[in-house]
């Protein structure tokens, strides 16, 4: 159970009580990521996130930041998506105010300053570098070029390296002065506390962060052509594949069977996926499958790692456990991936701050929160009529995606086999 209060600036604030616990989790949502930025602003949510920790007035520095937290034992940090942003931080129940405290302290009074800018400019750069230099990130971030062309999600979140290196202080203010405003916020706090002891702090804390004119919104996604296959060669021991098809919005009402879904075919050891690329087949040393929901699109995307002379294979052998997908998928099977998703989603639950970024990511997202009981009633509901309706509408040879990292050329024939 939870409970909300609303702040006269907009600010919303929700609470769990965990009275079993020891600690406190406060997550701070913001509704922005890199899907809200235009071409020029690309990675200007994440450099945004990365400041807020170089300094404040009363901090002056990243260390000071730090060390008021880890010097009570907690844990502080941030995180920028395609559609949110996130500060959080977890401390033992007695140090709930500090932790309140710093939090309010980067959001609001980061200063900023012109040196922290371009030494942070370069750090971003080297993230951007890592990235590209990783070939299981790189190929995630070509699978995204191809679910969504010329569109803000197709992006990386951190931008590239150019438009980075183009970010000014002006540009960054400004962005920030339009899209971090409390109505478009939530607090979240889940732990050993009582809604009325977090309210009065946020209250005291929070309730003088001034609401500014409405914020621009983000650029809807609309289908576009796309080329089916990327390849990017590089000397590598593995090439790293994505495959990915179109998915469904967050708000869509069979997401939770598409989830399940993705559960069936590659979520655990027990999985399709892993029982017959990996350990009947032998192809690969990690495989998964995930699915994402955004605002008004989604995705489901499968990730390996196989030896270059078996990718032909190894897709084909990917392909075939997809098109296996739209045959009526066994009752003790569903059985299986139910208690699963359930299951992990229970032991997710535990956690004061998995509780707080619950609430808080549903509520910024959907301005609705669907409690665990809820999603748990959802999941039972799920048939396997729904599952195989659902699979043969999504899982169609003309949305298949594919990505290649590794060494493999350029003109390797692999589009015609993106069938299902």
């Amino acid at each position: 159970m939870y409970q909300k209060t609303t702040l006269g600036n907009g600010l919303r604030l929700l609470t769990a009580p965990m009275p079993h616990t020891h600690s406190v989790s406060i997550c701070i949502f913001i509704g922005v990521g890199s899907r809200y930025e235009t071409e020029p602003q690309a990675g200007a949510s994440h450099f945004i996130e990365h400041l807020c920790f170089r300094g404040t007035s009363r901090r002056a520095s990243s260390r000071e930041i730090s060390e008021a937290i880890e010097g009570v034992g907690g844990i502080i940090n941030a995180g920028t998506d395609k559609e949110l942003t996130v500060y959080w931080c977890k401390v033992a129940q007695p140090h709930f105010p500090l932790a309140l405290d710093v939090l309010a302290d980067i959001l609001l009074h980061s200063r900023f300053e012109p040196a922290d800018i371009e030494s942070e400019r370069q750090i971003i750069i080297e993230e951007i570098n890592m990235g590209r230099d990783s070939p299981s990130q790189l190929v995630n971030m070509l699978i995204d070029e191809l679910l969504w062309p010329s569109h803000p999600l197709g992006r990386d979140i951190a931008g590239s390296k150019q438009s980075v290196a183009a970010l000014t202080r002006e540009m960054i203010l400004d962005y920030m002065a339009r899209q971090y405003l409390p109505s478009n916020a939530v607090v979240s706090i889940a732990g050993a506390i009582n809604h009325r002891e977090a309210a009065a702090a946020v209250e005291q804390t929070l309730s003088g962060w001034a609401e500014r004119e409405p914020r621009p919104g983000y650029s809807a996604y609309e289908e576009l052509k796309f080329p089916p296959v990327r390849i990017e060669r590089k000397d590598t021991e593995q090439a790293h594949l994505c495959l990915a098809l179109t998915g469904l919005p967050l708000l869509h009402p069979r997401r939770f069977a598409l989830d399940l879904l993705n559960v069936i075919l590659g979520e655990g050891m027990s999985s399709r996926l892993f029982s017959e690329i990996r350990d009947r087949l032998g192809l690969a040393y990690s495989i998964h499958s995930y699915a994402e929901h955004y605002l008004d699109t989604g995705a489901v995307t499968i990730y390996a790692g196989v030896e270059p002379k078996n990718l032909r294979v190894a897709i084909k052998a990917v392909l075939e456990q997809l098109s296996q997908l739209k045959e009526t998928v066994p009752e003790a099977e569903i059985a299986k991936a139910k208690e699963l998703a359930k299951g992990r989603l229970l032991l997710r639950m535990e956690d004061s701050r998995t509780v707080a970024g619950w609430m808080g990511g549903q509520e910024v997202l959907t301005d609705r929160i669907l409690n665990v009981d809820q999603v748990v009633a959802i999941i039972d509901a799920i048939t396997a009529e729904e599952l195989k309706m659902i699979a043969q509408e999504l899982l169609v040879s003309g949305q298949l995606r594919l990505a290649v990292v590794g060494p493999v050329a350029d003109d390797e024939p692999l589009e015609e086999l993106l069938k299902v």
